[in-house]
C-alpha cells in the first residue's frame, strides 16, 4: 500500500508543477497589470509604471521565462510576491484562506454527512413518502443556482427579522464594534455563519444524496448483501458494514475533488453575504488585473484538488482491501 500512495503522491508533485507553469502562462497571456495604472489622477508616468510593475515581476516587457523563473524561485522559498497594491501576497492569502476554511468547513462537513445519509436512507426505503420527498427537495436544490439560494435565503432571513424578531445576523463575519465576553462573540460569529453556511450544504446534500442514493441501490441487489443476511446478520449490521461501506468506494472520489466545487461555488456566497475569503479575493484580483494574486489562488486550487485526489486514493485503499493488497 506504501508503494502505491509513494506512486500516486509522485504523479501528484509533477501534476502540481504542470499546473503552476500553466497557470502563471495563461494569467500573463491574459492580464494586463498597467490597465490597473490608467485613467488614474494624476497619470503616473510610463517609466514609474514600469519600475512598479518590474519591481513586483509582472512587467511585460520582461521575458515570460524570466519573469516565471523569478516567481517559482521567491514561491520555492514560501514568497508569492506582491499584490498589485505593492501589499504582501502571503498576508492577504493566509487572511483570506482563514475566512474561506471556517465558512466552507462546516458547510462541507455537515453537507456531506446529511447527503451521504439522505441518499442510503432513500436507498433503502425506494419509492416510499421518504424517498420521494428527499428526490423532490433534492432536484428543487438542483435546480437553483447558488447565488439564487443565497439570495432566496436572505430574503427570507430580512422578512423574518422585520416581520417577527431580529435573530440572525447574516453581513459579514461579525458585528463591527460587539461588546461583550467570549460567549458572546462566539454567538454573533456564529449567528453571521449560520446563512452562509446553510447556502453551502444545501446544494452539498442535495449532490451527494442523489449520487449516494444511486450507489447503494447497486449494492442493495448484490449477492454478498443476501448472503449476509441470510446467515442472520441483522438487517442494520448488514447494512452499515456490507452495504454502506462498499456504497462509499465509488463516492471516495467525488467527495474529495467535491471541496473544490464548493470552494468555487463559495465565491457567489462570500460575496453576497459580505465574507471576504478566497473566492472573493480571486474575482477582486482579476478585476484589477492583480497576476501574482491571482496565480496564488490557481496555486492554492491546484494543490487543493491534487490532495482531494490523494486523499481519495488514501480512502479508496481504506475501504477497498483488493487495493491495499
Amino acid at each position: 500500500m506504501l508503494a502505491f500512495l509513494g506512486k500516486r503522491a509522485g504523479y501528484y508533485v509533477v501534476l502540481l508543477l504542470v499546473a503552476v507553469f500553466i497557470s502563471y502562462a495563461l494569467a500573463s497571456a491574459s492580464m494586463n497589470p498597467r490597465a490597473y495604472f490608467e485613467g488614474r489622477r494624476p497619470q503616473p508616468s510610463a517609466e514609474a509604471v514600469d519600475a512598479h510593475l518590474t519591481s513586483l515581476g509582472v512587467n511585460d516587457k520582461t521575458p515570460f521565462i524570466e519573469r516565471f523563473g523569478t516567481w517559482a524561485g521567491h514561491a520555492v522559498t514560501g514568497d508569492l510576491g506582491q499584490t498589485i497594491d505593492d501589499t504582501s501576497v502571503n498576508d492577504e492569502f493566509g487572511r483570506r484562506l482563514g475566512v474561506s476554511l471556517r465558512l466552507l468547513l462546516v458547510g462541507t462537513v455537515v453537507g456531506t454527512v446529511v447527503g451521504v445519509l439522505a441518499g442510503a436512507w432513500g436507498a433503502i426505503r425506494q419509492y416510499r413518502f421518504s424517498d420521494r420527498a428527499i428526490t423532490v427537495i433534492s432536484f428543487v436544490l438542483l435546480s437553483t443556482p447558488v447565488f439564487l439560494l443565497a439570495v432566496l435565503l436572505k430574503v427570507g432571513t430580512t422578512w423574518l427579522n422585520e416581520n417577527v424578531a431580529h435573530v440572525i445576523d447574516f453581513t459579514g463575519e461579525k458585528t463591527p464594534g460587539l461588546q461583550g465576553g467570549l460567549f458572546a462573540q462566539l454567538g454573533d460569529r456564529a449567528a453571521h455563519l449560520l446563512l452562509p453556511t446553510l447556502s453551502i450544504a444545501l446544494g452539498t446534500i442535495a449532490v451527494y444524496s442523489r449520487y449516494q442514493r444511486a450507489t447503494m441501490l447497486d449494492v442493495l441487489g448484490s449477492e454478498y448483501l443476501r448472503t449476509a443476511l441470510a446467515k442472520g446478520v441483522h438487517p442494520r449490521r448488514a447494512m452499515l458494514k456490507h452495504g454502506l461501506r462498499t456504497a462509499l468506494i465509488p463516492m471516495t472520489t467525488f467527495f474529495a475533488f467535491g471541496f473544490l466545487g464548493i470552494f468555487t461555488g463559495a465565491a457567489f456566497t462570500e460575496r453576497i453575504f459580505g465574507w471576504h475569503g478566497m473566492g472573493d479575493w480571486f474575482m477582486n484580483s482579476v478585476g484589477k488585473n492583480d497576476l501574482n494574486s491571482v496565480v496564488a489562488v490557481n496555486l492554492f486550487a491546484a494543490i487543493v484538488i491534487l490532495l482531494s485526489g490523494f486523499v481519495a486514493d488514501l480512502l479508496h485503499a481504506a475501504l477497498d482491501p483488493r487495493v491495499r493488497h
